[in-house]
């Protein structure tokens, strides 16, 4: 895992094409905000961690990243 300090305003580019950039700090809260091509879905983790332990309580098979990225950008589109 590669660790790095940022400040207020500061970002990160990863592989030319996503930027991250600390949009605030509030106490232990910091927000971010993320620039990318438009094909490139960012989700919260503790979202698709959710999604996939609700699919394995359900019985489902177990889904591989594609699949579950594909389930999930189906549930995107239908709250848009």
């Amino acid at each position: 895992m590669l660790i790095l300090k940022r400040k207020l305003g500061e970002s990160v580019v990863i592989d030319d094409h996503i930027e991250v950039q600390v949009v605030s700090i509030e106490g232990e809260t910091v927000k971010l905000g993320f620039t990318a091509p438009q094909h490139i879905q960012i989700l919260r983790k503790e979202l698709v961690e959710s999604i996939l332990q609700e699919n394995l309580k359900a019985g489902t098979q177990k889904l591989d990243q594609a699949q579950l990225l594909q389930l999930l950008h189906k549930v995107i589109d239908k709250e848009e």
